[in-house]
């Protein structure tokens, strides 16, 4: 592989070597995110298992916020919880809704922005892991296009003389290939911790819901 690239990027023109760059910047890019997401995602499960239990375990909602604070590293639970204890601030539409409505209101946008910042990068590797051989495909026809095209002004062709770079040409096929899979991989994985935690935290709003419900009440 190492010996084909440095073939393909020898002979290569500016667009196939742009083609090469971008590769590599959409591998470095997945790994990175790969990497960051599966430290915060971990943090995150870990948080909640930690984090659930002592909450319910305080005497009251101060205690159990103090709780929180130490637990809540990846910051899922707090805004569910500042939000179910936020008041509406003036005269408003949502201050003249019931009570109920309110605090389903507050708890449902906190939970979809916790949500978001846990899907964070999820676009990103899908959209790597769709394009990727596609773009690497190209980088393997536009390299054997140029290809072609130096040997034929250079005389008559063989298959010997062709053999070698449109070998090398096809190494930016197995490049794009080995930037998605990961991707893909990951994407996967990632999707089915969030859901984890997605079901975790709707549980949490709902119990926090009829709490802070009854204590209005």
């Amino acid at each position: 592989m190492q010996a084909g690239f440095a073939g393909y990027w020898a002979q290569a023109d500016a667009v196939s070597r742009g083609v090469a760059l971008l590769m590599l910047l959409m591998s470095l890019s997945a790994w990175v995110l790969i990497f960051w997401k599966s430290w915060a995602l971990r943090r995150a499960r870990r948080d909640l298992q930690r984090a659930v239990p002592a909450f319910w375990a305080a005497p009251d909602l101060d205690a159990g916020r103090q709780a929180l604070l130490g637990l809540d590293r990846e910051q899922i639970l707090l805004p569910l919880l500042d939000a179910g204890r936020a008041a509406p601030a003036g005269p408003c539409l949502e201050a003249a809704g019931r009570l109920e409505s309110q605090l389903t209101r507050r708890l449902r946008d906190a939970l979809h922005a916790v949500l978001q910042r846990l899907q964070h990068g999820q676009v990103m590797l899908a959209s790597i892991g769709a394009t990727a051989p596609f773009v690497g495909l190209f980088g393997t026809v536009w390299g054997i296009y140029h290809a072609l095209l130096q040997l034929s002004a250079g005389g008559q062709l063989s298959i010997e003389r062709i053999a070698g770079p449109v070998g090398e040409a096809l190494v930016m096929t197995a490049a794009g290939l080995a930037v998605a899979i990961p991707a893909v991989l990951a994407y996967n994985v990632f999707g089915k911790l969030v859901a984890a935690c997605e079901a975790e935290l709707e549980g949490f709003a709902h119990d926090l819901r009829e709490l802070l419900q009854s204590a209005a009440g």
